[in-house]
């Protein structure tokens, strides 16, 4: 980079995207129309599904996939607490409650095994979270589900591009959910979408993403057909727009370099990171055949490097290169402290983590040389605190 401080993340938009944005503006169509639907087609042929369905955002794409799924109140729901506080904050949203499966500290996945330990007669649906762009044991979480009539969600808001034993997250008939946020591997400035091979749950997905109604904007309007329409059910308006949409597309066709370039920029941080004590990569999650890359973690360890986390992210700060914090366990927030009683050493791996992750930049614009220049602040970190 350029500029004096390196940022955590900066998205990749070249002259397609703003070309296509131009044309929308000119259209004179700007919301929901056939952008979004030109996306949609080219999502769910990228993941390998039947439909994928665009929202705005992926904690719109949450709700709307619990709810289309038949969640409510008395329900409970497995997910990992080490993620944004979304995922298990649409489960609360619906009165049903979320109950938070350990991680393993290698990868920081959830298990079949660790998932398996918090069901209950209560538990209706898993949802695991793809970690920092590695796929959770999908075989094995699908193998649980199964044997106990349960329903898989996917938070996939990481996974956009990984791939599990040759599958690429999103694709068949298990629900996935994504994020296009400016931090992803591939952004529509805020959105998300739903994918399913299910064509009953494609059409609940798009009666919930806007008001209930049978007929979007573009199919009253935007064409030649009839403008009635007809409220089936209460809804949301989380639509995207053909805006949204417009960079989208692009950012889609040149995701697959954006993961190489992504994956280049890693192999370089573990190579450079192996001499110095106290700060470890994740390790890699079993059956991952292609790893995205939406972050790279570290644990920094406090007795071995110097200083613990926190301290570690102000100096960095400090050598003007931005980290990031994924994530504060959530079952620590107060509102699920409060409310279900959780208390430190509940969830030991989760908890352990959460005192010890940052996320270093990565972003495809990065060059080889801004990777030297993290790691050297590390070591500058490390010398000026022995």
């Amino acid at each position: 980079m350029s500029d004096n401080n390196l940022p955590l993340s900066r998205p990749s938009l070249g002259e397609e995207e703003i070309g296509e944005i131009l044309d929308v503006i000119q259209s004179g169509w700007i919301t929901s129309g056939p952008r979004v639907k030109r996306f949609e087609e080219e999502f769910s042929r990228y993941v390998g599904a039947r439909h994928a369905v665009a929202v705005n955002s992926c904690t719109a794409a949450l709700h709307v996939a619990l709810l289309a799924h038949g969640i409510g109140a008395g329900d409970e729901v497995i997910t990992s607490s080490m993620t944004w506080s979304a995922t298990a904050n649409m489960i609360e949203v619906l009165g049903a409650k979320p109950v938070f499966a350990d991680v393993d500290r290698q990868t920081l996945q959830v298990t079949p095994e660790t998932v398996s330990a918090v069901m209950t007669e209560r538990t209706r649906a898993i949802l695991p979270v793809h970690f920092a762009g590695q796929s959770c044991d999908l075989d094995g979480l699908a193998g649980l589900a199964a044997s106990h009539g349960l329903t898989i969600i996917q938070d996939a808001a990481h996974a956009v591009g990984t791939e599990f034993c040759g599958r690429r997250i999103g694709g068949g008939d298990l629900t996935a959910c994504f994020s296009f946020h400016p931090i992803k591997n591939i952004t529509t400035g805020e959105g998300g979408m739903i994918t399913t091979d299910s064509d009953e749950l494609a059409d609940k997905f798009r009666l919930l993403r806007f008001h209930g109604v049978n007929r979007d904007a573009w199919s009253r309007y935007g064409k030649i057909d009839s403008p009635r329409y007809e409220t089936v059910t209460p809804g949301w308006k989380y639509n995207l727009t053909d805006l949204q949409a417009a960079l989208g597309i692009h950012q889609l066709a040149k995701l697959d370099g954006f993961i190489e370039r992504r994956t280049h920029l890693a192999e370089l941080y573990r190579d450079q990171l192996a001499g110095i004590d106290g700060v470890k990569p994740l390790g890699p999650a079993s059956g991952t055949s292609r790893h995205a890359w939406h972050l790279f973690v570290v644990t920094i360890e406090a007795d071995q490097f110097g200083c613990d986390r926190d301290r570690f992210m102000q100096l960095m700060a400090q050598q003007g290169v931005g980290t990031g914090l994924h994530f504060t366990a959530v079952h620590l927030h107060e509102h699920y402290r409060s409310r279900y009683g959780y208390a430190l050493g509940d969830i030991p791996n989760t908890e352990w983590a959460s005192d010890r992750v940052v996320s270093l930049p990565l972003f495809p614009r990065m060059s080889d040389a801004d990777v030297t220049r993290v790691c050297e602040a590390i070591r500058t970190i490390k010398r000026g605190i022995s």
